[in-house]
């Protein structure tokens, strides 16, 4: 009865290790080659941005990034005019002084604001590609805020008009399994951080359990893992970084000391904060 048990108790480890593992795999790994060129230089975050003279996702931010060789990660939201912009909260507060949503706003109205205390507005996502090469290596992230469906849809209509180097991602599930399902060529990711650790989430036990553990890759199939470099040690994580040898990406890394460590886990690396050793800052 005793051996019974155990091979019982076993039995069930062992199906439930193996459905777990099938919840979590990413894409097969047939692409990984389209992703070589994020993987030769580092990527800024929300372009290569000070937050003093140069505000995150401005256009002197991306001129910047341009101008030192390296690629970039941005955040594209929909206005209610149907214009797509760069910026990354949902509300304007932080970066323009004002207590609104940006997705309840017009692109005319974005224009009366500023960026921290510079003359720089929030820039449309044309306005960006313009300033940025062709083979500048882009990585699209479409924020969940506002009708995350449609804002994945216009990017992606926008972007089909151009012959650039980019991939999409978003946190938002749903966003990465309509690009599975309606543009299967279009390389996706999958973002990710331990949403337990985040205080300002307004968001369900189960929600934060399934996101923070990749458990929504059985709908995705990601071609690329993009998790918080400070949540690394998560289980989920590491299984797909080192069991399904996914392509990872790094965000956001903010001192060499996280550097050094992304270098083990990840092949993209996307940094803020500081400047990686090995950059020659041309300004």
């Amino acid at each position: 009865m005793f051996y019974n048990g155990i091979m019982k108790a076993l039995c069930a480890i062992l199906f439930l290790s193996v459905i777990y593992l099938w919840l979590i795999k990413p894409a097969r790994q047939t692409r990984k080659d389209k992703m070589k060129p994020f993987e030769e230089v580092y990527l800024t975050h929300r372009g290569f941005f000070n937050n003093t003279d140069i505000p995150e996702n401005s256009l002197p931010a991306f001129a910047r990034t341009v101008r030192n060789g390296l690629g970039t990660e941005l955040d594209v939201q929909l206005t209610t005019d149907n214009r797509l912009v760069v910026f990354h909260d949902q509300n304007l507060k932080r970066m323009c002084g004002v207590d609104k949503i940006l997705t309840d706003c017009s692109y005319e109205e974005l224009q009366q604001y500023r960026l921290l205390n510079t003359e720089e507005t929030i820039p449309l996502l044309e306005e960006v590609l313009k300033l940025l090469k062709p083979d500048t290596p882009l990585i699209i992230e479409i924020k969940p805020e506002g009708d995350a469906i449609r804002t994945c849809e216009e990017t992606v209509k926008m972007m089909k008009e151009r012959d650039r180097l980019y991939v999409m991602e978003s946190f938002h599930p749903g966003v990465v399994y309509y690009l599975k399902k309606h543009y299967p060529e279009i390389i996706r990711g999958q973002l990710a951080y331990d949403m337990f650790s985040d205080k300002n989430s307004t968001a369900s036990f189960l929600t934060r359990f399934i996101c923070t553990n990749l458990l929504g890759n059985c709908l995705t199939r990601p071609d690329f893992i993009a998790y918080d470099v400070n949540s690394r040690h998560n289980l989920s994580f590491l299984l797909c970084s080192k069991l399904f040898k996914a392509e990872c990406v790094a965000w956001t890394v903010k001192s060499e000391n996280d550097l050094a460590y992304a270098r083990k886990y990840y092949q993209q690396v996307i940094f803020d904060s500081f400047v990686p050793a090995d950059i020659e800052v041309r300004d």
